[in-house]
């Protein structure tokens, strides 16, 4: 199964309008959903604090910011 990770932080509006977003394409494309707060780890608050949320997969950015259905889905299809 495909694994995607959801780089965000607590408390970041964005990041829960995302997360929602990622959770819609979830229930048409399977995928397990590894969700990281930034914040526990200072490389990643680092790399990622102006760029959250950010999707990956597969160690390739998918998307970050806004973030929307079609760009995921398609990246994210069988």
């Amino acid at each position: 199964m495909k694994t995607v990770n959801f780089y965000s932080r607590p408390n970041c509006h964005l990041c829960e309008e995302g997360l929602l977003t990622l959770k819609l394409v979830q229930e048409d494309c399977t995928f397990e959903l590894n969700i990281i707060n930034i914040e526990e780890n200072d490389a990643l608050h680092e790399k990622y604090m102006l760029m959250i949320p950010v999707v990956t997969y597969e160690g390739q950015i998918l998307q970050y910011g806004m973030l929307d259905y079609v760009t995921l889905f398609e990246a994210l299809q069988p």
